[in-house]
C-alpha cells in the first residue's frame, strides 16, 4: 500500500497534518485533522478531488484509526479548488457540515455554481488587457479542468469573522481577511498562540493576489489590509496551506508587505519608460515561459498591482481604438 504523506515534524497533541496531492508547482496542499478527546475529528481544507486524493484520505483516516463517521465538521479557509475541492465528497461520505464564510460561499457560487461563466469571462478580460488570443483559448480550457476537482459542491454552513470553533480540544477564533481569496478565514487559538492560516500567509512563497472580473475590485489593498490585521495577533506557530508550519508569523507578514511594495515600485518604473498593456507588464515581471496555470496567476496578479497603483493615484488606464487597455503613469 502506498504510504500517505503525513507531517514531517512534530505537531501538537490532537492535530495532524496530511499532505494531499495537487498539481505542479505546489505538489501538495496541507490538510489538517484535529481530533477531540472523544474521538470526533475536524477536517480543515481537504484538498482537490481526484481518485488519488480520495484514496489518500481513506488511508490517512485509517492510519489514525478514524472512519468517515468520526468526522463531525469540515472547515474551509477559502473557495479555491485545492482547499474546497473534496469537501462535497467528504460531506457525502461523512454527513458532516461544511463550514465557510458567507463571502467565500458567494465566491464559490460565482466561480463554480450553476450558471457560472468564469471560463468565458476571464479569457475575455485577458484579451482586453493584451493577452494573445491563442493564450486566452488555453486559459478557457484550463479553467474547465477544475470542475471535476470541486464536484459535488457542498451544502454550506456559514461561519462569521469572530466566531469560535472547537477543534482538537482548543477554541479557534475565525479571522476573515481578503486579497488571496475574498472571505478567506484563518483560525486563531488565543491560549496556545497558534494559527491555521490557510493561504493568507505562507512561509516561503507569496500567496497569489488576483484581480478577476466580478470579484474583489481591489484585491491587493484587501490583502495588505488583511496582513496588517493578522500581524496584530501574537502567534508562536502558524499552520499554512502550503509548505511547512513555521514560527515567524509576524515577521512573515512584514516581509510580504515589503514584497508587494517592491513589486509596485518595479511596475511603476516600467510604466515610466512607456505606457503598456497588462500582458506586456506581466511578461516584464514574470517572463515568457510560464505554463497556462502560472500564466493565469501572473496575469491576474499583474492586474491586481496595476489596480493598486490606480487606487493610489499613480497610474491611469485608457482603452485604445484597437480595444486594448493601456496603462500610463500620471
Amino acid at each position: 500500500m502506498r504510504r500517505t504523506r503525513t507531517e514531517a515534524l512534530s505537531m501538537p497533541e490532537g492535530m495532524h497534518r496530511i499532505q494531499i496531492t495537487m498539481s505542479f508547482p505546489l505538489r501538495w496542499v496541507n490538510s489538517y485533522i484535529l481530533i477531540e478527546p472523544d474521538g470526533q475529528a475536524s477536517i480543515v481544507d481537504p484538498g482537490p478531488r481526484t481518485a488519488e486524493t480520495e484514496q489518500e484520505w481513506r488511508e490517512a483516516l485509517a492510519n489514525l484509526g478514524l472512519t468517515f463517521e468520526d468526522i463531525h465538521q469540515i472547515v474551509l479557509t477559502h473557495h479555491h479548488p485545492d482547499h474546497l475541492g473534496l469537501s462535497g465528497w467528504m460531506q457525502q461520505m461523512s454527513g458532516a457540515p461544511v463550514l465557510m464564510s458567507a463571502r467565500s460561499r458567494q465566491e464559490t457560487d460565482y466561480m463554480w455554481g450553476d450558471g457560472a461563466s468564469i471560463e468565458e469571462r476571464l479569457p475575455e478580460y485577458y484579451l482586453l488587457h493584451g493577452m494573445p488570443q491563442h493564450k486566452t483559448v488555453e486559459i478557457k480550457e484550463h479553467m474547465k479542468t477544475f470542475i471535476s476537482q470541486i464536484t459535488p459542491l457542498p451544502k454550506v454552513t456559514i461561519i462569521a469573522d469572530g466566531d469560535t470553533l472547537r477543534m482538537g480540544g482548543k477554541a479557534w477564533i475565525a479571522v476573515e481577511t481578503g486579497g488571496h481569496a475574498p472571505g478567506h478565514l484563518s483560525f486563531y487559538a488565543f491560549e496556545s498562540k497558534e494559527i491555521l492560516c490557510g493561504d493568507a500567509v505562507l512561509p516561503q512563497i507569496s500567496p497569489n493576489i488576483s484581480l478577476q472580473p466580478g470579484s474583489d475590485p481591489e484585491p491587493l489593498q484587501s490583502y495588505m489590509d488583511g496582513l496588517r490585521h493578522l500581524s496584530s495577533l501574537t502567534v508562536e506557530c502558524a499552520y499554512p496551506g502550503h509548505r511547512n508550519p513555521f514560527p515567524r508569523f509576524t515577521e512573515r507578514t512584514t516581509e510580504l508587505l515589503a514584497h508587494h511594495e517592491e513589486r509596485l515600485a518595479k511596475l511603476t518604473e516600467r510604466l515610466q519608460e512607456s505606457s503598456a498593456h497588462a500582458y506586456e507588464i506581466c511578461l516584464h515581471l514574470f517572463g515568457d515561459r510560464l505554463g497556462t496555470h502560472q500564466l493565469r496567476f501572473a496575469m491576474s496578479e499583474t492586474l491586481a498591482h496595476l489596480q493598486e497603483l490606480i487606487r493610489r493615484g499613480l497610474v491611469s488606464q485608457e482603452q485604445q481604438p484597437n480595444g486594448i487597455i493601456y496603462f500610463s503613469t500620471l
